[in-house]
């Protein structure tokens, strides 16, 4: 998938009025996203992610405590200036492409590597294990 092709993608799937609108959520959500994943899982998504996003994805440190996905979903929502609602569409929109792009295997790994809360963000059911 091209970036110009993601674009378009995320601007349907979040009925986006403008192609800038889409490229604004994609390139805030990834750099959030580059703060939260770290190691093998890191460089292997950014393979899969189209150049001009895997350099935002990878222009970001990762922080050094991961944050649960609603306080992903809060810091963004602080960081953009947006409603935390808004931000949890944009994200939700994001995150569901970028999970189309890495295949199963990878976003599992990914996601056992992240707090809880972001199986969801993903457009995965979140499932804990029993005590």
């Amino acid at each position: 998938m091209t970036f110009e092709q993601m674009l378009e993608r995320v601007r349907y799937e979040g009925a986006y009025p403008t192609r800038a609108q889409a490229e604004e959520r994609v390139r805030a959500v990834l750099a959030a996203l580059g703060r939260q994943v770290t190691g093998d899982e890191r460089v292997e998504l950014t393979s899969r992610l189209p150049y001009e996003a895997a350099v935002v994805f990878t222009s970001q440190f990762p922080a050094a405590e991961p944050l649960t996905g609603w306080d992903f979903v809060k810091d963004l929502a602080s960081r953009t200036g947006a409603s935390v609602a808004t931000t949890r569409w944009d994200t939700g929109t994001v995150l569901r492409i970028v999970a189309q792009l890495a295949d199963e295997e990878l976003l599992g790994r990914i996601l056992a590597q992240l707090p809880s809360g972001y199986a969801l963000l993903f457009g995965r059911a979140e499932l804990i294990q029993a005590a």
